[in-house]
């Protein structure tokens, strides 16, 4: 089916129309500093179901709901001190935290669990947005339910263009992988629930305790407290295998019907038509900045098998690379 959807310029007139189609119970693709997110009113059930339409997603996973601040945030969940905290060092920005909800937050959104996942983004045309509209958005990624990521208003249009009617366009994503998700239902014991752009010792350091990390692996059968948890997610269509360190026993030339993507650009004996690099540097940014792109082309090259060398190290970028990986590969 033929794409319809209108990628908009960030031009005032069209926040403002964008804004309309929000107020009035609408959907609009949005960017977001990490990726680009589908936008309903949170508020509203209807606006909010046509998201789990749209992208075909179960609603046992819940959605993440984008707020303007903390005063706006204090009316979605019940903050506790560690969230103002934690608010105070990283919002606007890449944190998601779990929280008890308040009364008026649509069971559609937490998936029936009487907990919320609220985030302040910083992405300068989703806060215009959210100023004009003058509601709370709930914002999943903005692609079909399970697949890549997108980072790019055309990869929102390649994947929802027949299923949705307006794309806000703010330019590539500027950190690439999805925010850090905090669990501070109990604020005695933090949870991370997703890796992030912002570290688990960082958090930490502001909390002044130990944050466990607990990498869900969760089915669509029972509601998770966060999105990102699935054991299966942020997934090429190509069959996609994970490797340490590429190309190990493994030689390009010998299976040219596989693409091999190299964290860094590999040794000039191994350039070939099926190879491929995330990064030229290995530099870690800019490898999470690439990494949906990278597969979605690597997805539509018509490969049999993907062969992907994850990060090194054990940095935040590294560990949430590694994470979309592991989920990206899982069977």
């Amino acid at each position: 089916m033929a794409a319809t959807a209108r990628i908009y310029r960030p031009t005032p007139a069209n926040l403002a129309r964008l804004a309309g189609v929000l107020v009035r119970g609408g959907l609009v693709a949005v960017p977001t500093e990490t990726v680009y997110g589908l936008a309903a009113d949170a508020l509203n059930p209807a606006a909010c179901r046509r998201i789990f339409r749209a992208k075909g997603r179960p609603t046992t996973d819940p959605l993440i709901v984008h707020v303007l601040g903390l005063a706006q945030a204090g009316r979605i969940a019940v903050l506790n001190e560690a969230a103002r905290r934690l608010a105070a060092a990283f919002w606007p920005g890449p944190l998601t935290l779990v929280l008890p909800r308040q009364p008026g937050v649509p069971d559609l959104v937490t998936a029936g669990l009487p907990s919320v996942a609220v985030r302040v983004p910083s992405h300068p045309l989703l806060r215009r947005l959210l100023r004009r509209c003058g509601r709370p958005l709930a914002a999943p990624s903005a692609n079909p339910f399970g697949y890549l990521s997108p980072t790019t208003a055309t990869h929102v249009r390649a994947g929802l263009g027949h299923r949705i009617g307006h794309i806000l366009d703010g330019g590539p994503a500027a950190i690439g992988v999805e925010s850090t998700i905090l669990d501070l239902r109990d604020p005695a014991r933090p949870v991370l629930l997703r890796p992030g752009a912002i570290s688990r010792a960082a958090l930490a350091a502001v909390l002044g305790r130990r944050i466990r990390y607990r990498n869900q692996v969760l089915d669509t059968k029972r509601a998770a407290p966060a999105p990102g948890l699935l054991s299966r997610h942020y997934s090429p269509r190509t069959p996609l295998v994970l490797h340490a360190r590429l190309p190990g026993p493994l030689r390009p030339a010998a299976e040219p019907r596989a693409a091999f993507l190299f964290f860094r650009r590999p040794p000039a004996r191994l350039v070939g038509p099926n190879v491929f690099a995330l990064t030229d540097t290995g530099d870690l940014t800019s490898a999470a900045r690439r990494l949906f792109g990278r597969l979605r082309q690597l997805d539509a090259g018509g490969w049999s098998q993907l062969h992907v060398e994850t990060a090194p190290g054990r940095s935040a970028l590294a560990l949430a690379i590694n994470d979309r990986l592991a989920r990206a590969a899982a069977k």
